[in-house]
């Protein structure tokens, strides 16, 4: 507990105490009439004192900053709040002589605070934990290779920070020496740790588990990848949903209707009792006297108190936010976790969204005399100085180290490939239109992808297939969204037909357009957008950089690879801090948890206040029920809110 909240507590115990005793003791004799101060004893000139000064001081105890409260509020301007409801009230019980019922509900209703504020309190401690991925200090490496402890604010780009096992790093930055393990999980939630070597970019909030590294800072404190993500979990608040504008405007105008009604609830008996014989109707239509229908109103004002809603609709919304962020999933605000609830189509990139991004050796295939690993080794040394996609990935499949002195009159040909001369034999890799040059006769391959033909001293040795393979869990992806009750699934790309074609039916994609460009890609998400149903909503999935505009017009744009991009943070509503397109099917399931528990709040709440209403407004309700129809079901709905903290797993 907090140190506010432990002197709450014993503010409630010292009032508790107080009325208790006051229950208990006997009639205080006076020596003569005091006025306001003694009532009438028990024979006939004698007075005792008037037990309402002793239940003003437990009163006073408990309910002292409720009372300031609503005299502050009213000064502002804001009336028609709890406090002034609870203040109306118990001041009016101590008016109607209801002193003993007036403590206790003031005393229940503290309780009932403190136990809301601790509920509010651990959510909103589990959701900061969750976060609490900001190093305080940088271990800052001097010229003379001193360390020292700074701030990682006062750490500048280009600087050389050391990272020890254990740490966090603090900021983002290329590992210049060292090797390493990082733990990634409170970032991507991922638990399997990611090796890092010399020339590896580090990112900020990540764990070294191992290895020494020192790193060279590459962005400030400001713009790092920790910073970015705080940044968005913090001011998520401020986009509401729909619910939540919702419960806004009602509450703006649900509470001052309730205090009018009060009011003519008390008002319109009352009057009817001075003029008419009411002496036909039934007894809890008339009441006795005017102080009983006073009574009811006064219960009308408790019951009303809209907390329960204004408080556990928006935990609920910053609970689910919170629960994502836990799984790498980032939300922008209230409105898109909604939104993400109703997804009845998902529009897909295929380059880096579904596919690794990368070009891998898929097939090799050689003429003979040649065998697989001559062509291969062949081709990575005629392409050893160059740094084109195909180049690299042909090189990594070699695997073995190149040596670069047998590699000479090297020719780049645009568009077409590369010529090399490799231990005195003329080599060329390249496409089909360099092989048309060389007048040689290739032969074609069925495999999706990219064909590189190889050339050896004007003699077809064979070709290399290259591909974008699709990442391991692209399939479940497709899969769990079809589960979730997705509609649709569609792919958007600029690669060929037959690469396209290829990967939505290996992964079950529904529906495909390839061959597209940026301008093409928009035009084709109006089509999807028109043709979706009005209430269904179409979430967009990119890498965030050449798929901005697409991310900007779908109805949520969801980020994917975006740890450490820029573009893709600014651009997407939801960011998913790894590579794994599953990540949207359970991003699916936390906002539709977190919506179902926001309508039970509301339904909950609603029925139980609007039952004891109408209990009150016939004498059927106590003050007791009043304050539990109030405070026990701000709790009760506080702690249902909780639960969208922890993470489904399934629909």
């Amino acid at each position: 507990m907090t140190k506010k909240q432990k002197k709450m507590l014993g503010r409630i115990l010292l009032a508790a105490a107080g009325l208790l005793v006051v229950k208990l003791l006997p009639p205080i004799s006076l020596p003569a009439a005091i006025p306001l101060l003694s009532v009438s004893g028990a024979g006939e000139g004698t007075w005792t004192l008037s037990p309402w000064p002793l239940y003003l001081i437990p009163y006073l105890i408990i309910g002292w900053d409720v009372l300031w409260r609503a005299v502050r509020n009213i000064a502002n301007g804001q009336v028609f709040d709890e406090n002034f409801l609870m203040a109306l009230a118990t001041v009016g019980a101590f008016g109607t002589g209801e002193y003993s019922e007036a403590v206790s509900v003031m005393l229940f209703y503290q309780v009932g605070e403190l136990f809301q504020d601790y509920a509010v309190g651990k959510s909103r401690q589990s959701i900061a934990a969750l976060m609490d991925i900001r190093p305080d200090t940088a271990n800052l490496e001097a010229e003379d290779g001193s360390i020292q402890e700074v701030d990682p604010e006062d750490v500048a780009v280009g600087d050389v920070i050391v990272v020890k096992p254990g740490e966090r790093v603090p900021l983002d930055g290329q590992v210049l020496e060292g090797t390493s393990a990082l733990d990634t999980a409170a970032l991507t939630g991922e638990s399997v740790p990611r090796d890092v070597v010399p020339g590896d970019s580090v990112i900020s909030g990540c764990v070294n588990q191992t290895g020494l590294l020192r790193v060279k800072v590459t962005r400030c404190c400001e713009e790092s990848t920790v910073s970015k993500i705080l940044d968005l979990v913090e001011n998520a608040s401020e986009k509401k949903s729909t619910s939540e504008h919702f419960i806004t405007r009602f509450a703006r105008y649900y509470t001052p209707c309730v205090v009018i009604a009060a009011a003519l609830l008390f008002a319109l008996p009352s009057l009817a009792l001075a003029l008419l014989d009411t002496s036909a109707l039934p007894g809890f239509l008339t009441g006795t006297v005017w102080q009983d229908w006073l009574h009811r109103a006064l219960i009308f004002l408790v019951i009303s108190c809209p907390c329960a809603l204004v408080i556990s609709v928006p935990l609920s919304f910053f609970g689910g936010i919170g629960g994502a962020s836990r799984c790498g999933i980032l939300v922008k605000g209230g409105n898109y976790l909604e939104a993400l609830a109703h997804t009845e189509t998902v529009v897909f990139d295929k380059t880096g969204t579904l596919t690794q991004g990368t070009f891998t050796v898929t097939a090799i295939h050689p003429q003979e005399p040649y065998t697989q690993e001559q062509l291969l080794q062949s081709a990575a040394l005629a392409e050893h100085w160059s740094d084109h996609p195909i180049s690299l990935s042909l090189k990594a499949a070699y695997r073995a180290p190149l040596d670069a002195a047998r590699v000479t009159d090297v020719e780049e040909i645009a568009g077409h490939g590369v010529c090399a001369t490799v231990d005195g034999r003329k080599v060329c890799v390249g496409n089909s239109r360099l092989m048309e040059r060389q007048s040689v006769n290739f032969l074609p391959c069925d495999l999706p992808g990219t064909i590189v033909h190889v050339t050896i001293d004007g003699f077809y040795a064979g070709h290399i297939v290259i591909s974008d393979l699709p990442k391991a869990d692209a399939r479940q992806a497709v899969e769990a969204l079809k589960q979730c009750g997705v509609k649709k699934t569609v792919m958007l790309t600029g690669d060929a037909e037959a690469v396209a074609r290829t990967v939505a039916g290996e992964l079950g994609i529904d529906e495909y357009h390839a061959e597209l460009l940026p301008a093409d890609k928009v035009a084709w998400m109006e089509k999807l957008l028109s043709s979706k149903s009005e209430k269904g909503k179409l979430a967009f999935v990119g890498d965030g950089i050449n798929d901005a505009p697409v991310l900007t017009r779908a109805d949520i744009g969801i980020a994917m690879g975006a740890l450490g991009s820029d573009a893709a943070i600014e651009a997407a509503d939801i960011v998913l801090m790894d590579d794994k397109p599953s990540k949207i099917a359970m991003a699916i399931r936390i906002s539709r948890k977190t919506l179902r528990i926001v309508r039970q709040n509301i339904w909950f709440a609603l029925l139980v206040k609007f039952a004891v209403l109408i209990l009150g407004a016939f004498g059927m309700a106590s003050m007791w029920a009043a304050v539990f129809a109030d405070v026990g079901v701000a709790f009760l709905a506080i702690l249902n809110a909780t639960r969208a903290l922890q993470i489904p797993s399934s629909n």
